[in-house]
């Protein structure tokens, strides 16, 4: 039988017990939220601070028209209408408040001059994951996941088994949306599965403690780390800085907490799943590791919990609908270790791919997927990463392609695929430099893909 997961890693720098503060109050305090964000977060954020009494002003340096469709559904439920500034903020904004709620896509905020002003008039700084964790039921019913590729896809897979085994479970953080209204409707019994991105962890970090309440750090009952390799790194400025906010995941862990890294579940062997690609196998077991430490059920009890799992859109996504699919949406993976694991579930058939990739620029080295040009049908490099990873592709060999943008990517790309050709859009960067976010660029590949097959 498989060792129960929580002897599969030990946790190896445990804190003493240290109790969060009491919920700071919210009725009739002002609150600035700083970024609203096109995730969701931000619009359930801003919902829950007005149903709480708070009076909300919302910084944003979007303009008006973009957040309006955000700002209509808030005044749909919300008992009162948010205050909004648009465009460059206003150091007032941050300091003639009682709190900062902070989007955690605001790059280095140690350096932020308008964070910088806050502190330095004693007005707290928090996020939206530190303002859930200080009012969820039972800290012993919080699983965290982090990583740098798989996360998202392991915490709904995790949340997936433990509803399908009868279990309230609800899954929120860096996935998108917000816990906060719901809290109401939680119990003691309800499981949080939050995804954890590196910036969410550093803010919850002892060493980024906030004046006037130094916060006392904090680490999820179970912490499970699918892999770490370098990523954002125009946000955390170094590595060492990255990997230190990863660490956050167990850091605060207590005597009796566990933490489980993905490697050491792959004792668990093969998990019935209908997804594609050995690193979904090894989501697959991190996430029933998680189950089961959170349960105390049998992997026999699970076996068949993820029979019913579909991937999530733009992770290794099926464009079109034939038994046997030859168009595949990857929008999401914005790391160059992201874009190998799609590759190498190709297994052999990989010859046959014709792959796009490149984006907006982290300050992470593409060589890993130039390397790969010479097994592939086709590369085809687009955004401002493209030329240098072209140039990087040429010198390695293979069928590379200069494209610039998606568009002429996919239409040169169908043109060259022929009959057993596989066209996969996983990019390895970020989607900032052409898109929104990665949503949009994938729902472009959809667009263009189901065009063609239409017109095929």
């Amino acid at each position: 039988a498989p060792t129960p997961p929580s002897t599969m890693h030990g946790v190896t720098d445990l804190h003493p017990a240290a109790d969060l503060h009491p919920p700071t109050p919210l009725a009739n305090a002002r609150v600035t939220v700083m970024g609203l964000g096109s995730f969701g977060g931000g619009e359930g954020l801003v919902q829950w601070l007005l149903s709480e009494g708070a009076h909300v002003l919302i910084a944003d340096l979007a303009e008006l028209t973009s957040l309006k469709p955000t700002l209509d559904r808030i005044a749909q439920v919300a008992p009162r209408r948010p205050e909004v500034h648009t465009g460059p903020h206003c150091t007032g904004d941050f300091t003639d408040t009682d709190l900062v709620v902070v989007n955690p896509a605001v790059p280095k905020p140690w350096t932020n001059p308008f964070l910088n002003a806050a502190r330095a008039h004693g007005v707290p700084c928090t996020t939206a994951m530190r303002l859930l964790i200080e009012r969820l039921p039972k800290r012993d019913h919080v699983v965290g996941i982090t990583g740098s590729v798989g996360k998202s896809t392991t915490a709904t897979m995790l949340r997936h088994a433990l509803n399908h085994m009868g279990f309230d479970a609800r899954l929120g953080g860096n996935i998108g949306g917000s816990l906060l209204p719901t809290l109401d409707t939680m119990t003691n019994d309800t499981w949080i599965v939050l995804e954890c991105s590196s910036a969410q962890l550093h803010w919850l970090d002892a060493s980024t403690q906030e004046t006037p309440r130094p916060w006392p750090g904090w680490s999820p009952h179970i912490a499970l780390t699918t892999n770490i390799a370098p990523n954002h790194l125009d946000w955390h400025g170094d590595e060492a800085a990255y990997t230190k906010a990863k660490a956050v995941i167990h850091r605060f862990q207590r005597v009796g907490d566990v933490s489980i890294e993905s490697s050491a579940c792959d004792r668990l062997g093969p998990i019935a799943l209908r997804v594609k690609g050995e690193h979904n196998q090894a989501n697959a077991r991190l996430a029933l590791a998680g189950a089961m430490a959170a349960t105390g059920l049998s992997l026999d009890q699970l076996s068949d919990a993820l029979l019913t799992f579909s991937p999530l859109d733009h992770r290794l996504q099926p464009v079109d609908d034939a038994t046997n699919p030859r168009f595949w949406n990857d929008a999401k993976s914005s790391t160059p270790e992201a874009t190998l694991l799609a590759l190498k579930s190709f297994g052999d058939d990989v010859r046959n791919v014709h792959l796009i990739a490149g984006g907006y620029d982290k300050g992470v080295s593409l060589d890993a997927i130039a390397t790969m040009a010479p097994t592939l049908a086709g590369l085809y490099c687009i955004g401002s990463t493209g030329p240098g990873l072209a140039d990087a592709a040429n010198a390695a060999g293979g069928q590379v392609y200069a494209c610039e943008t998606l568009d002429h990517a996919v239409e040169q790309a169908l043109h060259n695929l022929g009959r057993d050709g596989q066209l996969l859009l996983s990019p390895g960067c970020a989607s900032w430099d052409q898109f929104k976010d990665f949503r949009a660029r994938g729902e472009r590949f959809i667009s263009l893909v189901t065009t063609h097959l239409a017109g095929a």
